[in-house]
C-alpha cells in the first residue's frame, strides 16, 4: 500500500506545518522565505513524477522574488496557480491541446488578489480540457494521480492543485469552481474545499459576461484556519460592499444550527453504500454536537441536472465556435477532446430551448432561498462515491453522450451552488472501503460563508482528520514492526 501513497513531506525548512504555521515560522525568522522556496522546490521535484499534477514550472520566478519585500499573512508561502488563470510571463493552457503556448502579457485579476496575501507561486497546477470533467485527465497533460493511491483519479478540475496540497508540496493552492472543482477535488483528495458565495472574491477574468456567472474562485489547504486566513487576506485586496463582512474566522460558532440533511440524488443515481455511511455519520457527529438535525427531500426535479448541462452545452458551443475570439486566434477546433465535442453538440441540438433553461436556472435562487428560511445548513454528501479510478470517468473510446452521463452519476450534488451562487464546503467526513477519502459537503444561503466555516472549525477539532502523511507514517510503522 506505501508504494500507491505519494507523500511529499520531508524535515525540512516546511515540516509538516499548513499555510499559517509555515506563514508565522517566516514571519518570526525561524525560517527564511528563501528556505520555504528551495524546500518547496525540493518536494515537487520529487513528487509530481508520481503526481503528474504540473504543468509548467516557475521556480526560477519563485527565486526571483525571494528578496524582495514579503507583505501580506501568508507572506513567503509557496503555491500553485491553476491553470486556467493567466500569469504574466507564462502560457495558459485549460489543459487543452487547442491552445498554443504563448506566454500572456499581465496577471489574471484573481492572481494579482492571490498575490496580495503574500503566496508565491512555484507554477501552474493541471486540470482536464476547459475544467469540465470531474477528473483531472487529459490528451494534453495525461492523469493527474491521487495521492492517497496513484492509481485513482484526483477529482477535478481543480486536482492538481489538490494532489499537491494534498501531497504535502505546498500547504494551499488555487482552485475555481463550475461545477464542483473545488469541492469535488477536496473531497477526492481529504482537504478542505470551500467555493464561496458568487462575488465574494475577484471574479474569474471574462466570466461576469456570461448568462450566470457559475465560476467561482477560491483555494484548496489542509485546515480549516488557512481557508479563512484566506478569505479574510483576500477581502483586503477586494471587498464587496454587497455581501456580509467576512474578516477573520477563527473559531467555531456558537449558534446550533438547524440542518437539513439530503441523502438521496436526482436522476435516480445510486450513492455508494460508503458514501451513505459517511453521511450518516457526519450527521450523528452534529447531531451530538447539539445541532438540530432533518431528513429533507431535494426541493428540485431532476429537470435541474438537464438544465445545468444544457447550460455546460452552451459553454462548450462558445468554446468550439468561438474559441479563436475567446481565447487567441491560433485556438485549433479540431484538436478539442471528445467530451467538450460532446457538450457543444448537445447545445446545437436543444439550443432553442435556452431561453426557458435559464429562466429555470434564475429561478433556483427563490427555491433554496426558501429552504434557507427553514434551515441554517443543508448537509449532502460532495459525491457518489470515493474517487475513482483514472480512466474510468474519461475513456475517449465512450460515446460523448455516454460520458455525459457518467460525469452526472459521479457528481450529481455540486452544481446547484454554482447555479444559485450560495456557497458551499466540502469536508474529509469519511473513509471508503478501500482507504480513500470521502467528502461531505455543507451548503448555507447567500453570503452565508461565516456559518460554513465555523461549522467546519467545530468538525475538524471534533473530527481529527487524517492526511496523506499520517497515512504514510502508519504505513511504515506497521513495516518496520
Amino acid at each position: 500500500m506505501s508504494d500507491l501513497i505519494v507523500n511529499a513531506m520531508q524535515d525540512d525548512a516546511m515540516g509538516e506545518c499548513d499555510a499559517v504555521a509555515l506563514a508565522k515560522k517566516i514571519a518570526d525568522g525561524e525560517v527564511s522565505v528563501e528556505e520555504v522556496t528551495e524546500a518547496a522546490i525540493a518536494r515537487a521535484t520529487k513528487a509530481n513524477p508520481r503526481l503528474n499534477a504540473i504543468v509548467i514550472d516557475t521556480y526560477q520566478m519563485a527565486r526571483n522574488k525571494v528578496g524582495q519585500q514579503h507583505r501580506g499573512a501568508f507572506a513567503g508561502v509557496p503555491t500553485f496557480i491553476k491553470d486556467n488563470s493567466d500569469i504574466s510571463g507564462v502560457p495558459t493552457l485549460n489543459g487543452s491541446r487547442a491552445l498554443q503556448p504563448v506566454p500572456k502579457t499581465k496577471n489574471s485579476e484573481f492572481v494579482n488578489q492571490i498575490e496580495s496575501t503574500g503566496l508565491i507561486s512555484l507554477g501552474k497546477s493541471a486540470l482536464p480540457e476547459f475544467g469540465i470533467p470531474p477528473t483531472t485527465e487529459s490528451f494534453s497533460q495525461g492523469a493527474s494521480c491521487n495521492p492517497w493511491n496513484v492509481h485513482h483519479s484526483t477529482g477535478g478540475s481543480s486536482g492538481g492543485s489538490a494532489a499537491l496540497v494534498a501531497a504535502g508540496v505546498v500547504p494551499i493552492a488555487h482552485a475555481n469552481d463550475g461545477g464542483g472543482s473545488i469541492r469535488i477535488p477536496a473531497a477526492c483528495c481529504g482537504l478542505v474545499g470551500l467555493k464561496p458565495t458568487r462575488n465574494r472574491l475577484v471574479n474569474h477574468d471574462g466570466t461576469d459576461s456570461l448568462p450566470i456567472n457559475v465560476v467561482h474562485e477560491g483555494v484548496l489547504t489542509r485546515s480549516v484556519r488557512d481557508t479563512a486566513l484566506f478569505m479574510s487576506e483576500a477581502e483586503k485586496h477586494f471587498r464587496n460592499p454587497l455581501l456580509p463582512t467576512l474578516g477573520l474566522i477563527e473559531n467555531a460558532g456558537k449558534k446550533r444550527l438547524r440542518i437539513g440533511v439530503i441523502a438521496n440524488a436526482l436522476g435516480g443515481v445510486t450513492v455508494d453504500p460508503d458514501v451513505v455511511a459517511a453521511l450518516k455519520d457526519t450527521a450523528n457527529l452534529c447531531e451530538s454536537l447539539g445541532h438540530n438535525i432533518e431528513d429533507i427531500p431535494i426541493p428540485f426535479t431532476d429537470q435541474i441536472g438537464e438544465d445545468f448541462l444544457d447550460y455546460y452545452g452552451f459553454l462548450f458551443f462558445i468554446i468550439h465556435r468561438f474559441g479563436k475570439h475567446v481565447f487567441q486566434q491560433d485556438f485549433d477546433k479540431n484538436k478539442l477532446e471528445t467530451l467538450s465535442y460532446a457538450f457543444s453538440r448537445r447545445f446545437s441540438k436543444r439550443m432553442l430551448r435556452f431561453p426557458l433553461v435559464l429562466m429555470r436556472l434564475r429561478n433556483a435562487i427563490r427555491v433554496t432561498g426558501e429552504l434557507f428560511k427553514h434551515y441554517d445548513v443543508i448537509l449532502c454528501p460532495t459525491l457518489s462515491s470515493a474517487a475513482p479510478k483514472n480512466g474510468m470517468l474519461t475513456n475517449p473510446a465512450m460515446p460523448g453522450d455516454i460520458l455525459i452521463n457518467q460525469i452526472r452519476n459521479y457528481a450529481p450534488f455540486t452544481a446547484l451552488q454554482n447555479i444559485t451562487g450560495e456557497p458551499a464546503i466540502s469536508l474529509p467526513m469519511g473513509t471508503s472501503n478501500n482507504g480513500l477519502p470521502i467528502g461531505m459537503q455543507f451548503s448555507a444561503g447567500y453570503g452565508a460563508d461565516k456559518v460554513l466555516l465555523e461549522l467546519a472549525y467545530e468538525l475538524e477539532e471534533a473530527k481529527q482528520w487524517k492526511h496523506v502523511f499520517h497515512l504514510s507514517k502508519s504505513t511504515n510503522k506497521v513495516k518496520n514492526q
